[in-house]
């Protein structure tokens, strides 16, 4: 895909009317066997694809450990990694999530359509002229003690907390189990047949800009998974990053262009459910037991009922020099999946190398000089009509006079 359509496609947005957007997206859920929204004979192309829609249910059901490419790419970093903690049964990736494959659906699933709001107990959205607000219960977040590290081999920075892999190994896990409420589509909030599940999402952040001439643009690629109920976060990513359409599909798939791929890839899963989590349960040691380092930044535990990072939010990140970076955040405030995204777009351009990014830590400079804009001749008044010529008489033999009217200063 040439970088210019890659552009139109990540800047597209959906137009649909909402009466269409919602037989769409009804389409979408019937043929992952959930709940629509409303009555089936309403949607006329519900009730005649029918057959169509079965066949579909029937080929996922078959194919339900089948993963797109770049999730595969994850998964499989994570069986590498992970394999020390559960052998051969890694636990996989979400599969037959909603996918949302057009910028504009995550925006039309985060409010019922016969209700102009949708509450729960970790976020409010209300549907107003300009689009859809959202009001996640916290809407500012401390960067203390936030951030932690599985320990991989690959270093981790003295500001950063140092988390044994086995925690992540178990903090994963349990991440790939939410609660049943956390999982509910807003859309489908005023039935009693809710849709639930995982909904995911493909990004594509710029990395490497493209400079004419010199290389083309290159693109990393980043795949988001969020408990329904939390649907709102990706319209909030996606209306930053853009969207990258449908995993399944091969042109959405970066690494069959390698010129247009950092080769990196990252995957965020939103998983507030962790904060309640213990250290003991997660096997951090007592802190008669713990590392010094360990003590410090309360990778222990002295009372059996404390939680892990003390019941507050926090997000882990699982990565190493392969380029795949893995984070669970354990809250859904808007910033930390911001935040995240651009981290990984800095991770990825720090690999790469040569990459003037302006997260990536360093930039490339280049000596550049500015001889000015005004001109000022003290001791010569040439008027404010001067031409070609008087310029060449006044500069004499100073001036080295070419062909095409145009000349060079003998010294400078």
């Amino acid at each position: 895909m040439k970088p210019e359509e890659m552009s139109a496609r990540l800047s597209w947005k959906e137009e649909s009317n909402p009466s269409e957007l919602i037989e769409y997206l009804n389409l979408k859920l019937a043929a992952l066997g959930k709940p629509i929204y409303g009555e089936k004979a309403d949607y006329h192309f519900l009730s005649m694809g029918a057959s169509i829609i079965a066949n579909m249910r029937e080929k996922n059901r078959l194919l339900s450990d089948h993963l797109p490419p770049v999730d595969r790419r994850i998964q499989d970093f994570l069986d590498r990694k992970l394999a020390s903690v559960f052998g051969d049964d890694v636990p996989l990736l979400p599969t037959r999530t909603f996918v949302l494959d057009r910028h504009g659906l995550a925006r039309c699933l985060s409010l019922p359509p016969d209700r102009d709001w949708f509450k729960s107990d970790i976020v409010w959205s209300y549907r107003v002229k300009q689009g859809v607000l959202h009001n996640p219960l916290n809407d500012r977040r401390t960067t203390q003690g936030v951030f932690h590290i599985a320990d991989t081999g690959y270093p981790v920075p003295a500001d950063k907390i140092e988390v044994p892999l086995s925690v992540f190994a178990k903090l994963y896990e349990a991440a790939l189990q939410p609660p049943e409420k956390l999982q509910e589509f807003p859309f489908t909030d005023t039935q009693a047949a809710k849709a639930r599940g995982f909904v995911s999402l493909l990004l594509k952040p710029l990395v490497v800009p493209e400079v004419h001439g010199f290389n083309r643009a290159k693109r990393s690629e980043i795949r988001f998974f969020v408990p329904g109920n939390l649907i709102c976060n990706l319209d909030f990513v996606e209306s930053i990053f853009g969207n990258g359409g449908d995993p399944f599909l091969p042109e959405n798939d970066l690494s069959l262009d390698p010129q247009t791929w950092t080769g990196t890839s990252g995957c965020v899963i939103l998983a507030p459910h962790l904060i309640r989590l213990r250290k003991k349960d997660l096997g951090l040691p007592h802190i008669s037991e713990a590392s010094e380092r360990q003590r410090r930044e309360g990778m222990c535990w002295e009372q059996e009922d404390e939680c892990y990072n003390n019941g507050g939010a926090f997000k882990i990140t699982c990565r190493d020099q392969s380029g795949v970076v893995v984070t669970l955040i354990a809250d859904n405030y808007f910033g930390y999946c911001k935040k995240e995204v651009k981290t990984q777009i800095g991770f990825a351009a720090n690999l790469y190398g040569l990459a003037e990014e302006e997260h990536a830590g360093g930039a490339i400079a280049f000596p550049s000089y500015d001889l000015g804009e005004d001109f000022k001749f003290p001791s010569i008044d040439l008027g404010t009509d001067h031409t070609f010529e008087d310029t060449v008489n006044a500069m004499g033999e100073a001036m080295v006079v070419k062909e095409g009217r145009w000349g060079y200063d003998r010294q400078y």
